[in-house]
């Protein structure tokens, strides 16, 4: 995959940043979904029993439950069988076994399930590989799951991330709280419905747009990186104060999740005390330095919404432009096998 030269820059227009939120909305990932075996109702159609689905990156497992069951109600289950199957017991786990998160968006399950497969990112791969999923018809292990596999404890999750999102973000929650139940009820119905317009009418009220930041910049440093000076120290720009610009914000809400590792979350603020956009690199660097270290090759790379992000992106950007639709950057961490350092 080719790198800009360049971040993305702070005074993306309002047009950029929908596209690139419509871009990031719009991606999806290839799941195969397989009804356990040992669980199948007799007389049902064996032969039929894996259902494919290009899943939306934004959506969670159980909105695709109903999709899933019309199919198997349909080509798989006889009419007796389908009358015994209830839908609230039904659970996922991976092809190895591990169980999956409801409230994890899909598109964190796959990366997430990316970098525990593979060692690195096979970047020649001109299509993704399905994530394989077991479908389970009964006995869910809810001490495992952490809440209940239904729609409306996933929504009551979602809404939880939003608000905790917001306070990272502001330093408070006054944006979330002050929107009218049928506007929080409009986020979650914009999910369900993969309704881009319906979602950002109502999310664009507590999200910063990538615009100006403030009304003066420190003086450009002949030293300074282009790849690490803000683009209102740049000649030519015209910066000017924004009250609810990206570069606003008290912090991005950010997580990493390493391979078989644990999720780490800090205050990730948009500028670093000098003045200076706070970037990828630097954000990698100070959290993670044993693989990521600027006197060195990288022993890692960072998928963000599936990918690859140079490492000059500015986090107030990410924050803005590529955050899941609850809020969060969710960085997902793999590793590089040595064999390949040695030919790079």
């Amino acid at each position: 995959m080719s790198t800009p030269r360049h971040a993305p820059s702070a005074f993306s227009t309002p047009a950029s940043t929908t596209l690139f939120r419509r871009l990031t909305w719009e991606g999806t990932v290839p799941l195969e979904v397989r009804v356990d075996s040992k669980e199948l109702p007799a007389n049902s159609d064996r032969g039929l029993e894996c259902y494919y689905i290009q899943a939306p990156r934004v959506s969670y497992l159980p909105l695709l439950v109903p999709e899933i069951k019309r199919f198997l109600m349909d080509v798989v289950f006889d009419e007796a069988a389908a009358r015994l199957i209830k839908e609230e017991d039904w659970w996922f786990e991976s092809e190895e076994g591990h169980l999956l998160k409801w409230h994890w968006p899909i598109g964190l399950i796959y990366d997430n399930h990316t970098i525990m497969s593979s060692a690195r990112l096979n970047s020649s791969a001109t299509e993704p590989a399905p994530l394989r999923l077991i479908l389970h018809l009964a006995s869910p292990p809810t001490e495992k799951l952490l809440l209940s596999p239904s729609t409306e404890a996933c929504k009551q999750a979602f809404m939880g991330q939003l608000k905790e999102a917001d306070f990272l973000r502001w330093g408070n929650t006054k944006r979330m709280t002050g929107l009218r139940k049928a506007e929080q009820d409009g986020l979650w119905e914009g999910i369900k419905e993969h309704n881009f317009e319906e979602y950002w009418r109502v999310a664009s009220k507590i999200t910063p747009t990538t615009t100006p930041m403030r009304s003066h910049s420190p003086p450009p440093s002949s030293s300074a990186s282009m790849h690490t000076r803000p683009p209102s120290a740049d000649p030519g720009s015209n910066p000017g104060p924004d009250r609810d610009g990206a570069y606003n914000v008290r912090s991005v809400p950010v997580r990493i999740y390493l391979p078989d590792g644990p999720v780490l979350q800090d205050l990730v603020p948009t500028m670093l005390d000098d003045g200076v956009a706070h970037t990828l690199s630097i954000f990698l660097t100070t959290h993670l330095p044993l693989l990521f270290s600027s006197d060195r090759e990288p022993l890692a790379y960072a998928l963000v919404q599936g990918v690859m992000v140079p490492p000059e992106a500015e986090m107030a950007w990410l924050g803005a432009c590529m955050a899941g639709a609850d809020g969060w950057v969710n960085v997902c961490i793999g590793l590089i096998r040595e064999e390949n350092l040695r030919f790079r």
